[in-house]
């Protein structure tokens, strides 16, 4: 990748220079070509040079991503969050959102970090968006997996930027309890076992954000996704599919030591029930052992029209983003990776990973966590969003998983689409020379044939 492919997105550099990062080319120590040093050395020092400038060009169009004006947000009608809607006209409602967003985890363009393996890459700004918003979504099934229900992040941090009015930090707590969400009477705990709860839950924040920081040994950070991706045929500076990316997530968690926790893949729009069941552990367990379920984040990378969304998906993807075990899409509009959470009438809410930061050394005792959590809404017109992506679900138990199969079936279930977006079938993917499947649910044979002579790989159409 050299300066003039990183100019290919249109954007204008005059409109992101107040973050622009200075190269000082007059440095001896940047540009040290003696002959001491030889050949190699200089080789060494042009790669490093070349990195340098193309983290440059990049900031100059990402750096003043902050500097947008601020989104405006509906008061009379409701905005979905993960499952969770905010009617925006009650303070308490208002400032749940805002605690809610704010403590999803973001993931963005690093730049100064170890090289990544086989390059003098130091940053993955101008091509790795779309692994940035594969982690935001593994990141969002490991907060339900291992936070307690409901968990947000201390409201100190919490001020995000909309044009909603700023509330009064001392009428907080009491709009909150306002809530007419909160209708169950309130746990009386002592002091000490508040704090001590607060504590534990930070330090699981904190050890799980530092699983995605940004050097070789954090087990779901930019350096081990590059190199899972290898065996797809990805290096350091490929541009990735949705497609592509969850099955690199599979490869991370399983790999990982995340206790409990399994990635399934659907196949070709297809979610074989048997072989979840079998992944999760819940097939011939001994009755008195009790259930050994492991949970479950299952991905399923769709095409939802042809060079554009089709209109008619919409309300599908909304009903979608409704449920709560929804954990995010991974997509994006046209070269340019997104990680859509929600909607608000016709307009998706989204984490933009779009903004190059200094790495963090998240090895350090408490590093700052700030750079992790977005402040900022943002949202996109259905419209604009690119056909391909990658729908994100979680399931804690059984029984969790088979309200998913119910739900999100319901949700997929139209009388404007005459093929579902992807289906539960009740049985086993399909093995040479046949199909193992027992029975297949809400779709017709000759429907999942028809869809399936459509184009449907999504790795063709890449995400800058």
């Amino acid at each position: 990748m050299d300066v003039s492919d990183a100019s290919n997105s249109g954007v204008d550099p005059a409109d992101d220079l107040a973050s622009f990062e200075i190269v000082n080319l007059s440095n001896p120590g940047l540009l040290d070509f003696s002959e001491d040093n030889g050949q190699i050395q200089e080789s060494k020092e042009k790669a490093k040079l070349k990195t340098k400038l193309i983290s440059a060009w990049n900031n100059v169009k990402y750096g003043g991503w902050s500097l947008k004006t601020k989104p405006r947000l509906s008061k009379s009608t409701p905005l979905y969050l993960l499952g969770q809607s905010y009617q925006l006209n009650y303070i308490g409602e208002r400032e749940g959102f805002r605690r809610a967003f704010a403590s999803l985890l973001w993931m963005t363009y690093r730049r100064g970090f170890t090289p990544l393996d086989g390059s003098a890459l130091t940053s993955d700004a101008g091509w790795g968006c779309m692994l940035r918003s594969a982690q935001m979504l593994l990141a969002q099934g490991l907060m339900l997996h291992m936070m307690p229900a409901g968990w947000t992040w201390p409201a100190s941090h919490h001020r995000t930027k909309d044009d909603l009015e700023v509330v009064d930090p001392h009428m907080l707590d009491d709009s909150l309890r306002g809530n007419r969400r909160d209708s169950g009477k309130p746990r009386r705990l002592s002091l000490d076992m508040t704090l001590d709860r607060e504590t534990h839950e930070e330090e699981t924040h904190r050890r799980l954000v530092s699983w995605f920081g940004d050097l070789p040994s954090a087990r779901f950070g930019l350096h081990r996704l590059v190199e899972l991706g290898k065996a797809s045929g990805k290096r350091a500076g490929d541009w990735y599919g949705p497609s592509i990316v969850a099955y690199i997530l599979q490869k991370a968690v399983t790999a990982s030591e995340v206790l409990n926790l399994v990635v399934y893949v659907a196949q070709d729009c297809t979610v074989y029930v048997r072989d979840v069941l079998d992944l999760c552990g819940s097939s011939g367990v001994d009755p008195s052992l009790g259930s050994r379920w492991k949970s479950l984040i299952l991905l399923v990378p769709v095409r939802l029209g042809g060079d554009s969304l089709n209109p008619s998906y919409t309300q599908c993807v909304k009903r979608l983003l409704m449920l709560r075990c929804c954990i995010g899409i991974i997509g994006g509009k046209p070269k340019h990776s997104l990680f859509f959470v929600g909607f608000q009438n016709d307009q998706l809410i989204y984490l933009d990973p779009h903004y190059c930061q200094t790495a963090v050394d998240v090895k350090q005792d408490n590093f700052p966590l700030e750079s992790f959590h977005c402040k900022t809404v943002r949202k996109m017109p259905f419209n604009r969003m690119d056909p391909c992506c990658t729908l994100g679900f979680y399931a804690r138990s059984r029984e969790d998983f088979q309200s998913l199969c119910s739900d999100v079936t319901m949700a997929l279930t139209s009388s404007e689409q005459k093929y579902p977006i992807f289906t539960f079938v009740d049985g086993h993917a399909e093995v040479e020379g046949g199909c193992t499947t027992d029975s297949v649910t809400h779709i017709k044979t000759k429907d999942k044939l028809s869809r399936g002579q459509k184009k449907s790989s999504t790795d063709e159409f890449v995400l800058l």
